[in-house]
């Protein structure tokens, strides 16, 4: 096989003009590909920290609560200390346990209104979210705010207390200090209120956070008049995220096993649930047990889109490339008619022309996208490290951060290397062929 490699690199050295024009190409759309599948990867782990971030474990236990068959499904979990010791029990590889309550009202500023999901939190729990939670500059919120960033993390779930937005700090007009009214309507009907302290107006991180907000975990008990054991869901965090789908059934099964009714695994967010559950005949307490794919899905469906738009793109290009290489490799068989002859005339193979004209492709497919891959992991990796801002809301949304974030991953670059390489070694397949059908006479009289 050396001989082979060393006539296919001369060959290519020889024709060192046609070989760097096709191989620019393919560098190209092997860069191309890489940067794409780093954008793609990017918008997969924001997806994943934004979610396990703000509205999801790994594995969750949300509960789903009505008073009466005809009754309205509440996001309720009457007694959580009926599910907690379980999760112990079962899934010894648990890292940590959360537990948020859930609410959906108005809230009401001095010149605007929302409306928005409210969940409370206990912030001995919640170190984790605290971590991630960032500041927005109050530019980001108010008009003529400048880069200034004021509130306390620290403080995001203290009682009496509400973290929003900026985003909703926008529509609210409110800064860090002020007053807001969390309004919403009890089970029983009764409306409810309770005011609040702005302690912090966090960076927007996504379609999400348009829709988020954090208070204490008795602000959702007073305003909807709820038993102090009571929650909403238990978010659970896992040693090793790769076990959370057996995870997820060991826990769904054992729940079972104890008498506790479970709902059929659906992989979408509990909020989406709870219509089609406020239309089934039934009473009492019922679980859901999810994971933060299933809570995440609507992001899954913007990296999904994504992604096969990037496919379609890299596609075209794909075809280009076939067109180049096919191109390249017949107008070498013509140049070289005369060496195929010779080499049919002392006895080589048809088998082995064919391999010295593939190889010649292979190599070129090879030197070319490897390139073409490392620069486009290099030019991802700094565009990453530089944190650049996105500008528009639109565009923090698509790609759930308020930075370009790009993920490049080792076995990225190797997909992007084989799949151009064996593109050029497949495109030169047919002119190859024909090479290696070349009868010996024919060639050099060609040549003659």
């Amino acid at each position: 096989m050396g001989i082979y490699l060393k006539v296919a690199f001369r060959n290519l050295v020889q024709a060192r003009r046609r070989s760097l024009l096709l191989g620019l190409a393919l560098a190209s759309v092997s860069m191309l590909l890489v940067f794409l599948m780093a954008i793609s990867q990017g918008m997969a782990d924001s997806l994943l920290e934004m979610t396990t971030t703000l509205t999801s474990g790994h594995i969750n236990v949300h509960g789903f609560f009505k008073p009466s068959a005809n009754a309205v499904a509440w996001p309720v979990m009457e007694d959580e200390g009926k599910v907690r010791p379980l999760i112990d029990e079962v899934l010894p590889d648990v890292e940590r346990v959360v537990s948020r309550a859930h609410g959906w009202g108005k809230i009401v500023s001095d010149t605007g209104s929302i409306v928005t999901s409210v969940t409370g939190i206990l912030p001995e729990e919640e170190d984790r979210l605290r971590e991630r939670l960032s500041l927005a500059p109050r530019s980001a919120y108010k008009e003529g705010g400048g880069d200034e960033v004021v509130g306390d993390v620290s403080r995001v779930g203290e009682r009496g207390t509400i973290f929003l937005f900026a985003s909703q700090a926008r529509r609210l007009k409110v800064d860090v200090g002020d007053t807001v009214i969390l309004a919403a309507e009890t089970s029983g009907g009764a409306a409810n209120s309770v005011d609040l302290t702005v302690v912090g107006i966090g960076r927007d991180l996504g379609m999400m956070t348009n829709f988020i907000s954090f208070t204490h975990k008795d602000t959702i008990h007073q305003v909807y008049q709820l038993k102090p054991e009571a929650t909403g869901s238990l978010l659970v965090y896992l040693d090793d995220i790769e076990r959370t789908h057996a995870a997820r059934k060991e826990l769904a099964d054992a729940l079972e096993a104890r008498g506790i009714e479970v709902l059929e695994h659906l992989d979408e967010p509990f909020y989406m649930r709870m219509e089609a559950l406020s239309n089934q005949r039934w009473a009492g307490q019922r679980y859901d047990v999810n994971t933060w794919e299933g809570e995440g899905t609507h992001g899954k469906w913007v990296i999904t889109g994504f992604q096969w738009i990037s496919y379609f793109l890299v596609s075209i290009l794909v075809l280009i490339i076939v067109v180049g290489v096919m191109n390249t490799m017949w107008m070498a068989v013509r140049e070289r008619t005369p060496e195929i002859g010779t080499l049919r005339a002392i006895g080589m193979a048809r088998s082995r022309v064919l391999l010295l004209f593939v190889t010649e492709a292979v190599l070129l497919g090879l030197i070319a996208s490897g390139l073409g891959a490392g620069l486009g992991a290099l030019l991802a990796s700094i565009l990453d490290a530089a944190r650049i801002p996105l500008p528009s809301e639109a565009a923090r949304t698509v790609l759930m951060s308020d930075t370009l974030r790009l993920s490049v991953r080792p076995e990225q670059i190797v997909r992007a290397v084989l799949t151009f390489t064996f593109v050029a070694g497949a495109a030169s397949l047919l002119p190859a062929s024909r090479a290696a059908r070349m009868r010996p006479v024919t060639a050099i009289h060609h040549v003659g």
